[in-house]
């Protein structure tokens, strides 16, 4: 996003004088209040007042020289899946509506607030987050970053999450990934989306989809900005990134599965990338990674999302089935005839796989390959089901393969000024979150030349 604010810009104006957390705030709820923006469809709740009073006592600690971080009174979005004390948390649907308001903040949303950042609101998702598109009959759908008078999707589950970044509402966001949820719609929308390793961040006080593959991560303008936005919410020090040189890089493309059926505009963006990053001397090297069949059988009868998310969702739908989006409610359900017996399989399969892969990666720095096979999908084209589907399936395809075998990922913008954004996503085992932050930070401006 070119002369977009990023974190570390607005941590410099912040305290040379220059800005101040209140007019940071009152910029960003100018730009949701703007009738001819996204706001009234990217948020569920605004909390003007309640931001503007958190604004105003950073910027009274920073006169004092008592800021908790550097980043302190800039806004951020939450996504409407964690609790926020005192309030409802609906997880984008109507059929949480009567539950009782939180009694104290998500360790995720505790994290940032404990840093300075500002809560701005929530923001809206896919219902429950099963979805990779990003659509809510609910709500209502925002609508991405691209070719907005016909109306794109913005990427799902996280989509308030993302429009609320690039359309400069917030400086940064809270989402989740379980199968995608935060890259898909950092890739629709051109900006930098990151799934850390699982265990890094807390799921507590967060709506679960998938126990097993739910993951807490940040959307923000860059590298840099998901990086200092992790390690808060990892609860680590944060290191300013040391960007590695492209020289050197050892970059695996994943042949099987990854690279099938992929959209003309993708496949050239991300060939046009490996081009670039091989002429600047990283080793890239195509193989096969037979793991990546595993997943599609794994998911045949809905794998971990659907059998977990029945386990949850199971008394609920019950008595509030009318109330749920057909679509949500229908995969949910396949949960219902996945036995005991065919959860341990899964699991163990998984466990297998992780092992498998983990082996297979271990020569290289990450994987490369496009965060998605397709580019947004036109909203009024998924009216029909069967092209719902389809597009949903090609959204999430390559981030749930990272998923499954427990690993770490980036998504990077790297389609050119002018295209129809195209995310690249960077990937390794778990545990690899540094190194894949500072392998995108060494290459995220040379990707889009």
């Amino acid at each position: 996003m070119p002369n977009a604010p990023t974190l570390a810009t607005l941590a410099d104006d912040l305290a040379s004088g220059r800005t101040s957390a209140r007019k940071l705030v009152d910029g960003c709820l100018a730009k949701i209040a703007d009738s001819a923006g996204e706001g009234a469809r990217a948020f569920v709740r605004v909390d003007a007042e309640a931001a503007i009073e958190a604004a105003e006592a950073m910027d009274r600690l920073r006169e004092i020289k008592a800021a908790p971080s550097r980043f302190a009174g800039i806004p951020i979005s939450i996504k409407d899946l964690f609790d926020i004390r005192g309030q409802v948390t609906r997880a984008g649907s109507r059929a949480l509506d009567d539950s009782a308001p939180a009694e104290a903040d998500a360790p995720a949303v505790a994290r940032l607030r404990r840093a300075g950042f500002v809560v701005i609101g929530r923001t809206n998702m896919t219902e429950f987050a099963y979805s990779g598109i990003g659509i809510n009959p609910h709500y209502g759908t925002p609508k991405g970053a691209w070719q907005r008078n016909v109306g794109h999707v913005p990427g799902g589950s996280s989509s308030g999450a993302a429009v609320s970044v690039v359309d400069g509402m917030a400086h940064g966001a809270l989402g989740t990934d379980t199968g995608g949820s935060c890259r898909i719609p950092a890739a629709y929308n051109g900006i930098v989306g990151f799934k850390p390793t699982q265990r890094r961040v807390p799921l507590d006080g967060a709506v679960p989809l998938s126990s097993t593959l739910d993951s807490i991560g940040p959307l923000a303008r860059t590298v840099a900005c998901c990086a200092a936005l992790d390690a808060v919410l990892a609860d680590e020090t944060f290191v300013p990134l040391q960007p590695r040189p492209i020289k050197g890089m050892r970059l695996a493309v994943p042949t099987t599965v990854a690279l099938d059926d992929l959209d003309e505009e993708v496949a050239r963006a991300f060939q046009r990338a490996l081009e670039t990053l091989s002429r600047q001397g990283a080793l890239v090297e195509r193989i096969e990674v037979p793991e990546f069949l595993d997943v599609g059988v794994m998911n045949t009868k809905g794998g971990f999302a659907a059998a977990e998310s029945f386990a949850w969702h199971r008394y609920l739908i019950a008595s509030k089935g009318d109330v749920y989006d057909p679509r949500v409610s229908l995969r949910i359900m396949r949960g219902e005839s996945i036995s005991a017996a065919d959860y341990v399989d899964l699991l163990v399969t998984r466990k297998s796989m992780i092992a498998r892969a983990t082996v297979r990666l271990a020569p290289y720095d990450a994987l490369i390959m496009p965060t998605t096979a397709n580019t947004p999908p036109v909203i009024a084209d998924l009216a029909d089901d069967k092209a719902f589907t389809k597009a949903n399936l090609l959204s999430l395809r390559n981030c749930t393969l990272i998923n499954m075998i427990d690993g770490c990922a980036i998504s990077l913008p790297c389609h050119r000024e002018g295209e129809v954004p195209v995310g690249l996503m960077l990937a390794a085992s778990g545990g690899s979150d540094r190194r894949i932050f500072e392998l995108a930070a060494g290459m995220e401006d040379a990707i889009r030349v």
